[in-house]
């Protein structure tokens, strides 16, 4: 087995998910993880914790719900499952991600809207999300399975504490922010977001910083409302189908226009699941600069340094004020646009990343 396999196990189990000996480990084992869960049980025994290692299948997922009638009750031993469970870990990297592509849509809705109790339950947890490299990941990324592996862990291996350090200087700004305005011509993008009172998360990859991805390398707040257009030039894979070029037209914080070069049809279904999808619930902002080009992986691509996501959906709770239930949806669908050349990103009107380059780093242009 790969080193870096076990260092993977190692990191997510101590920095990310900072499990103790006697916590209850519930493991979604994806189709092509089996090398990362080995490492992972090994780590978690080591480590004196309880383990109960679940399956994770897409195509066990599809043959569901094509044969379902859509009519869904709610999922109460999964639910109870969490509820037992300390800590909850989801090793991705399975076997075709298209494998869902020919789901109807308003089954997966249906679906979603009757596991939200188990989904609450299971992000009460120390949850962590990461993914094994796998030949149908690599396929997706257009790159060679041993250049993907690298890609991975070069991502995934980092001295989280060093950019914990450098991501705490936006995350403080954020903080102390009313107003974020993101500017990119070659999107056509100009879009305003109120963060007032709102508090943002400097995600370095572990629980202890309200972080759940690993990798990660993000900063992230939940905005209120949101005024504009936005253009998202990195392509991705919702629910199996190609997302292209989308574009998103808010008014008092709702999606009021969409569109997209490819996968328009598959948009329109999420913004159609329930009244919060019509809204975001995330702006993040990448920094990890480990991760170098998209993947059409989202957990990666969205850390990428010099990108910002909107998500569509659920708002998480870290970001909110207390008594604040902030957007609530049975998504959170994120899209991911370049700050490359020509972008700004402002802060209460002060420029803090112009041309993808934050104002602290080498090769910010001041004007």
């Amino acid at each position: 087995m790969d080193d870096r396999v076990r260092a993977h196990a190692e990191t997510l189990v101590d920095w990310s998910a900072r499990v103790d000996p006697g916590d209850n480990v519930v493991v979604r084992v994806a189709e092509g993880a089996h090398d990362l869960a080995v490492a992972v049980a090994a780590v978690l025994g080591d480590r004196e914790a309880n383990l109960l290692a679940t399956y994770g299948s897409d195509e066990v997922s599809r043959a569901y719900l094509r044969a379902h009638d859509g009519e869904f009750s709610p999922n109460d031993a999964e639910r109870a499952l969490y509820e037992a469970a300390d800590v909850y870990l989801s090793l991705g990297g399975g076997r075709n991600t298209a494998a869902t592509a020919d789901v109807p849509g308003d089954v997966r809705n249906a679906s979603d809207r009757a596991r939200s109790d188990a989904r609450e339950a299971r992000m009460a947890t120390d949850w962590v999300s990461t993914v094994h490299p796998t030949r149908s990941l690599a396929q997706a990324a257009g790159m060679s399975y041993e250049a993907y592996r690298d890609f991975v862990y070069d991502a995934v291996l980092r001295d989280w504490e060093e950019l914990a350090t450098e991501m705490g200087q936006l995350k403080d700004i954020l903080d102390a922010g009313s107003e974020v305005r993101i500017v990119a011509e070659e999107t056509g993008t100009d879009l305003t977001l109120d963060i007032d009172g709102r508090t943002a998360v400097n995600s370095a990859a572990s629980v202890a910083y309200d972080s759940h991805n690993l990798p990660s390398g993000e900063v992230f707040t939940a905005p209120g409302t949101v005024e504009g257009e936005i253009g998202f030039d990195v392509p991705i894979t919702v629910r199996g189908r190609r997302l292209r070029d989308a574009r998103l037209v808010f008014e008092d914080g709702a999606v009021v226009d969409h569109a997209a070069a490819e996968g328009e049809a598959a948009l329109g279904e999420l913004l159609n699941t329930d009244d919060g999808a019509q809204h975001a619930g995330e702006l993040g902002v990448g920094m990890n600069r480990g991760i170098t080009r998209p993947t059409d992986t989202v957990l990666f691509d969205e850390k990428m340094a010099g990108t910002v996501h909107l998500a569509l959906g659920r708002a998480y709770d870290a970001c909110l004020p207390d008594g604040e239930t902030g957007n609530d949806s049975a998504i959170h669908v994120d899209l991911i646009a370049r700050t490359g050349e020509g972008s700004r990103l402002t802060v209460d009107d002060e420029t803090i990343q112009r041309d993808g380059v934050f104002r602290w780093e080498n090769g910010f242009e001041r004007p």
